[in-house]
């Protein structure tokens, strides 16, 4: 059945729980979220847009959606996913992804958070929506994501997402603020690796750190335990050279941290055009083998987040702008995002940047069934 082969991945989701009352259930909650994830992958930023989508182009839908009644309206988006359980289509995302079967073993998983602005509404006093998403940068796919409580911060967010996530042989990265006893305790018991960035709020770990290299340099580094790469780039404006050193963790370190078994540093020096020159030095605690150039490539795939998933978001998707403020709104189409992306960065029928690959597929929706074959096929 072509529904099957192109819309396979809605048989994930036939058990989640429908928000409407019986009566009110005039289209079927499989084809509005099939329709709502088309429409994002072809250029679709709102409720509205997924629907004139759906409307210009309701014959090809009706060959794959059943659509009982049509084209579901914006509105009809809109009231649907501001009141789907979010932690329930997220069990059905990640039932989906173990599907895929990425193969995460040595692969760099990056954790982060990202404020969706547009979700503020100060009249109401709703805060902006905060997002906490695991980025998978070698295989370009959005893992999962957890939204943040207004009265917490991303600590206890980070963990609730590394509770349903599947990380087996992969490496977490994350910054200083979840440089965390408890969270290193949940990587290591989801058979995974971590490495975090260690800054002053762990004070007497980054003094420990400070004072074993401090150690080694009055040795010129040339201690057994200490190993170190260097690697330089170029671009138009700067040349920078970072310099990544590690040695085995201190034992009370590993007796107080699950796992680790690294210390490390990361000094980079930038030369910009203007011959200015700008020299930082940042530290890490890590469960990985104390290898420097390991460390040194898995640090520098963390900002991948930052670079592919968040800056992607908010310039192609917009995401920054989105004005859908209702209920689970916002996160329901954060959550789309993020698939969207997942797909279309991982699509390799066509030679050409995301936002060009949205505007192909929004005009011709043969190359939309390739991307979601694909997709499938992987």
């Amino acid at each position: 059945m072509a529904r099957e082969k192109y819309f396979e991945f809605l048989t994930f989701f036939v058990n989640l729980t429908d928000p409407r009352v019986d009566r009110g259930k005039n289209h079927k909650l499989e084809d509005v979220i099939g329709l709502a994830l088309c429409g994002i992958i072809c250029g679709a930023d709102t409720w509205v847009d997924v629907e004139r989508l759906g409307v210009a182009n309701e014959e090809w839908f009706r060959q794959y959606l059943e659509l009982p009644q049509g084209i579901p309206s914006h509105d009809t988006l809109g009231r649907i996913f501001c009141r789907l359980d979010v932690q329930s289509f997220q069990s059905c995302i990640g039932k989906w992804v173990e599907h895929l079967q990425f193969c995460l073993k040595g692969q760099t998983v990056a954790i982060d958070g990202k404020t969706v602005g547009g979700a503020c509404d100060k009249a109401k006093k709703q805060q902006a929506l905060h997002l906490v998403s695991a980025w998978a940068s070698q295989v370009n796919f959005c893992l999962g994501q957890v939204s943040v409580d207004s009265k917490s911060n991303e600590i206890p967010a980070v963990r609730e997402l590394l509770e349903i996530l599947q990380l087996k042989g992969a490496v977490v990265t994350a910054d200083a603020m979840h440089c965390q006893k408890e969270t290193a305790a949940a990587v290591i018991e989801k058979e995974a690796n971590y490495i975090f960035q260690v800054k002053e709020n762990q004070p007497r770990l980054l003094e420990s750190i400070q004072e074993t290299f401090a150690e080694y340099e009055t040795q010129n580094y040339e201690s057994p335990e200490v190993r170190s790469a260097s690697i330089n780039e170029r671009n138009r404006t700067r040349e920078e050279s970072r310099t990544c050193m590690v040695a085995p963790a201190p034992a009370h370190i590993r007796n107080s941290w699950k796992g680790a078994r690294t210390i490390g540093l990361i000094a980079r020096m930038r030369r910009l055009s203007n011959g200015t020159e700008q020299t930082e030095i940042s530290y890490f605690l890590s469960s990985l083998a104390p290898r420097a150039r390991q460390h040194a490539v898995h640090i520098r795939q963390h900002w991948s987040i930052e670079n592919t998933l968040h800056h992607t978001l908010d310039v192609t998707f917009t995401e920054d702008r989105s004005r859908i403020r209702k209920g689970h709104g916002q996160e329901m189409i954060s959550v789309f995002r993020r698939f969207a992306l997942s797909i279309l960065k991982n699509d390799t029928t066509i030679k050409d940047n995301i936002r060009g690959k949205r505007r192909i597929a929004g005009w011709n929706l043969n190359y939309l069934k390739r991307i979601l074959l694909a997709f499938q096929a992987n």
